[in-house]
C-alpha cells in the first residue's frame, strides 16, 4: 500500500489528526494506498507559503522560470512509468495510457516554460508627441488549481504549467479519488529545485479543503476542471473575492456523419472517442447523428469495430484497451442512462452490461454500450453519462441536425466527418461549442486554446494564450518632457 503524503513549502507533510482518504484500485475494489486529509489551518499555510514565495519567484525573470521548468519536465519523463503505474492502480486506465499521460504532461510543463519567454506587452502611440500608453502584463499571485479524477496529472499540468510560467505559485488540490499520481508529479517540482512554497499539493474533500482554499483571501486566481455543479458552486465562492477564475466543466459531446464521409475513418473515430478510458473523458463522444442513407451501415460497423475492443485490469494486461470504470457511483449512472434509453424504446445494440467471466468478479467494469434509434427524450441524448455508453440516430437535414446538436446545455467539444467544405464550413460556424475535431477525434492540442461554451465553462487552458488568464494587464500613461 502507498501512503502519499502532501506538500506544503516543499516539506512532506502528513495528517494531524490521523484521518486519511482512502484510495481504491477500481480494478480490484481493494485499497490500494492513502493520503492525508488536510485541515482548514494546513489549508491557511499551504496559501500563506504559496504567497510567500510568489513575492521572490514573480520577480524571476522568464527565462530563469524555464529553466526550473525544463529540469521539473525533464523529471516527469523520467519517472513516467513510475507515475504511470499508479495512475492506472487509482484510475483504472490501461498501462500504456497511464505513462502516455504522464510523459504528455512533461511536454505540457515544457510548453509552458518557453511560453513564458513569449509574454509581451505593447506601446500605444497618443495623439500627443509626448504622451504614450504602456501596457504590461503581470501575474496574478497565488493559483488554486483544482483538478479532476479522469485525468489526474495531465489536467493538473495544465493548470501548474500556465501559472508557473505566468510568475504565479500554486496550490493545487488533487481528486480524492486519484490524489497519489498528482502528488507524485508534483514532487518532481520540489525535486527540480523550485523555491520553497512555489508549488504546494493538499488532499481532501472539496467540501471542506478545496472550499477554504477558493474563498481563501490571498488567492487570486482559481482554475478548476470538474462537473458543471461543481463548477457553479466554485464560480460562486470566486464572486465573494471576485476572483479570476477558469472553468472547463462537464460535456454531451455530439458526433455527426454525414453520407460523403471517409466511412471508415468515422467509424474508427467514433470507436475511439466514445470509449477511451471508459468514456470518462470531457470530450466524449455521447450521442451520435448518422445521415439516414449511411445510418443502418453505420450502425454495423460501430458494432463490428466495438466489439474488438479488449477490457481487464490495464495494470496486469498492458494490451487491454478499455480498464475499469473509477468507481461505482460512475457505474451505476451509466447503468441508469441505459435502462432510461431502452425503457424509452431505444434498441440495445452492443454491451449495456458487466462483462462475464472470473477476471471480472470484482472491478467496476461495464462493456461499451451502443443503443440505437434514440430520441431527445433519453437521458444519455440530453445528459452527460461520463462512461462507455452513446446513443445513435439518424438525420436527414443539415439544419436539423445542428439544431439537435446545439440542443443540450453544454458546449465544449463536437465532431464533424463530412468531405463537402460547405458543409463543413455551415455546420462548424454553426455548432455552440469552444472545440470542433473536423474529420478527426483529437481536439485537444498543446498548441491550440481549449475552452468550453454554455454550462461546459469559459476561460482558456493551453495554447498562447494558456497563460494570459494567468496574468493582469496594467496601463501605464507617460508624459515625457
Amino acid at each position: 500500500m502507498i501512503r502519499k503524503l502532501m506538500i506544503i513549502n516543499n516539506q512532506f507533510v502528513d495528517s494531524i489528526n490521523g484521518e486519511y482518504l482512502e484510495v481504491i484500485n477500481p480494478a480490484t475494489e481493494e485499497k490500494m494506498g492513502e493520503v492525508p486529509r488536510a485541515t482548514k489551518e494546513q489549508v491557511e499555510e499551504a496559501v500563506k507559503s504559496a504567497h510567500r514565495a510568489f513575492q521572490t519567484w514573480s520577480k524571476l525573470t522568464p527565462f530563469d522560470r524555464a529553466r526550473y521548468m525544463h529540469k521539473a519536465a525533464d523529471i516527469i519523463e523520467q519517472k513516467a512509468e513510475e507515475i504511470g503505474r499508479v495512475l492506472t492502480a487509482e484510475e483504472g486506465k490501461p498501462l500504456k495510457e497511464g505513462i502516455s499521460e504522464v510523459k504528455g504532461s512533461a511536454e505540457v510543463i515544457r510548453y509552458f516554460a518557453e511560453g513564458a519567454k513569449r509574454v509581451f506587452g505593447e506601446i500605444i502611440p497618443l495623439n500627443k508627441g509626448n504622451v504614450e500608453s504602456l501596457v504590461i502584463k503581470q501575474p496574478a499571485g497565488v493559483v488554486a488549481a483544482i483538478s479532476p479524477w479522469n485525468y489526474p496529472v495531465q489536467l493538473l499540468s495544465w493548470k501548474v504549467g500556465a501559472a508557473l510560467a505566468a510568475g504565479c505559485t500554486v496550490v493545487a488540490k488533487p481528486p480524492s479519488e486519484t490524489p497519489i499520481s498528482p502528488l507524485m508529479f508534483l514532487e518532481c517540482f520540489v525535486e527540480a529545485g523550485l523555491p520553497e512554497g512555489v508549488v504546494n499539493g493538499i488532499t481532501g474533500s472539496g467540501s471542506v479543503i478545496g472550499k477554504a482554499l477558493v474563498l481563501h483571501p490571498l488567492v487570486k486566481k482559481v482554475s478548476f476542471t470538474g462537473s458543471t455543479e461543481a463548477g457553479k458552486q466554485v464560480m460562486s465562492y470566486c464572486a465573494e473575492g471576485v476572483k479570476r477564475v477558469t472553468l472547463e466543466l462537464g460535456g454531451q459531446s455530439p458526433l455527426i456523419v454525414f453520407e460523403d464521409a471517409d466511412f471508415d475513418e468515422a467509424v474508427k473515430g467514433a470507436v475511439r472517442r466514445s470509449f477511451r478510458n471508459m468514456g470518462q473523458v470531457c470530450n466524449a463522444i455521447n450521442r451520435i447523428y448518422v445521415q439516414r442513407s449511411v445510418y443502418d451501415r453505420f450502425l454495423e460497423a460501430f458494432v463490428e469495430g466495438t466489439r474488438k475492443l479488449r477490457i481487464g485490469n490495464g495494470l496486469t494486461d498492458p494490451d487491454v484497451d478499455l480498464g475499469p470504470m473509477v468507481s461505482l457511483s460512475t457505474l451505476e449512472k451509466v447503468k441508469e442512462h441505459v435502462e432510461d434509453a431502452i425503457k424509452k424504446g431505444a434498441r440495445l445494440l452492443y454491451g449495456g452490461k458487466k462483462p462475464e467471466g472470473e477476471a471480472f468478479k470484482k472491478g467496476y467494469f461495464f462493456e461499451p454500450t451502443i443503443l440505437a434509434d434514440t430520441t431527445h427524450e433519453m437521458l444519455i441524448m440530453k445528459e452527460e453519462t461520463f462512461g462507455p455508453a452513446v446513443g445513435v440516430m439518424p438525420f436527414d437535414s443539415l439544419d436539423e441536425v445542428i439544431d439537435w446538436a446545439n440542443s443540450t446545455r453544454y458546449g465544449l467539444a463536437a465532431y464533424v466527418y463530412t468531405s463537402n467544405i460547405n458543409i463543413a464550413r455551415k455546420v462548424c460556424l454553426g455548432l455552440e461549442c469552444g472545440n470542433i475535431g473536423l474529420n478527426n477525434v483529437d481536439v485537444a492540442t498543446i498548441y491550440a486554446p481549449y475552452t468550453g461554451w454554455k454550462e461546459s465553462g469559459f476561460g482558456t487552458d493551453l495554447g498562447p494564450g494558456g497563460i494570459e488568464s494567468y496574468l493582469e494587464v496594467k496601463h501605464i500613461k507617460v508624459t515625457y518632457k
